[in-house]
């Protein structure tokens, strides 16, 4: 089994390679691999979409790399390969963005991508550090894993999801922001797992085993 993590010059990956092929070799996950290469995203087992920055770009990143976008987009919609969208990875997977210009997403999980806007004007954006998460819908990939659970934060764009089934935990900052989506074989972290310590590797572990 192998499991792809997307490299579309998004941000450093470094820090996801280590915590996935730490859990691949726990729980027998076969080889992590970091590529740009679109044969090797086609033939994967589990693809993994990192992202940090503005939607816009790494929207416009991954798709200008055209032949890798179609080989995700063909595995995920056609072979139905579990997949991970981590950060802006995870916003991607929205309908649109509006995070400087309206911009078009995957449209995996029905929704927008938009400001958060805490209730507390004391709170900073962007929502940066540890916040609990509260989990709403039981999953595979949270098996383990309960509300009160830390995880990693740092973004100022979030998901307003449009249907409550995709919805799967949230935090509160100022009001729900949403931190975990899913739905068939999909599933996106606004947080870094890589970065949430005993939760986060959990929830790697779990994907890495997980049969939809």
């Amino acid at each position: 089994m192998t499991t792809v993590l997307i490299d579309y010059d998004s941000g450093n990956l470094h820090s996801a390679q280590k915590a996935f092929e730490r859990m691949a070799a726990l729980v027998g996950g076969g080889d992590v691999i970091v590529t740009s290469d679109s044969d090797l995203v086609a033939k994967a087992d589990r693809i993994v979409l990192p992202g940090d920055g503005a939607f816009p770009y790494c929207r416009g990143e991954l798709f200008g790399r055209k032949a890798l976008a179609e080989a995700m987009i063909e595995a995920v919609e056609k072979r139905a390969v579990p997949f991970m969208g981590i950060c802006v990875g995870m916003q991607m997977l929205a309908t649109t963005g509006h995070e400087y210009e309206e911009t078009a997403g995957l449209g995996w999980i029905p929704g927008d991508i938009r400001r958060i806007a805490p209730s507390d004007s004391a709170l900073k954006i962007p929502h940066m550090g540890w916040n609990d998460l509260v989990i709403t819908q039981a999953h595979p990939v949270l098996d383990g894993v309960q509300t009160g659970d830390h995880a990693y934060f740092v973004h100022s764009f979030a998901m307003d999801v449009a249907e409550d089934a995709h919805l799967l935990a949230h935090v509160d900052y100022g009001g729900h922001v949403t931190a975990i989506v899913g739905r068939d074989t999909v599933i996106g972290m606004q947080f870094h797992p890589e970065k949430s310590q005993e939760a986060g590797l959990r929830m790697i572990g779990n994907f890495l085993r997980w049969k939809p």
